[in-house]
């Protein structure tokens, strides 16, 4: 493992909540009210929801303890893998949409400096 994302990491989290305890929990309940298991989204459709979001965000640490729960939850591998191929082809049509934005962006500015 490298100095920066690490999962030895999460082990600070109990010391990290008491430098910020109202903000810190407030989160933290927020977090546990959506990982709830008596949701109408299943647990393990939860998990893969959240390995996606994972996987846009690039966070190492969501990634560790998602793709911990998914298998947890009865994921498979395929799951995952599809998940992930999801993910990617949102982030790729908000990038395509990102650059449609752009353009008309670049359409109003340019009529800024000729105008």
């Amino acid at each position: 493992m490298t100095d920066y994302q690490n999962s030895d990491d999460l082990r600070s989290v109990p010391a990290f909540v008491a430098l910020a305890p109202v903000e810190a929990n407030a989160f933290l309940a927020f977090n546990h009210a959506v990982e709830r298991k008596d949701g109408l989204i299943p647990p393990k459709y939860r998990e893969l929801i959240s390995l996606a979001v994972a996987l846009t965000t690039q966070c190492a640490y969501c990634l560790d303890v998602h793709t911990a729960q998914a298998a947890k939850a009865g994921a498979t591998r395929e799951e995952v893998a599809e998940a992930a191929l999801i993910a990617a082809a949102v982030r790729a049509g908000g990038t395509l949409g990102h650059a449609l934005l752009a353009q008309r962006l670049f359409e109003r500015h340019q009529g800024e400096t000729t105008g």
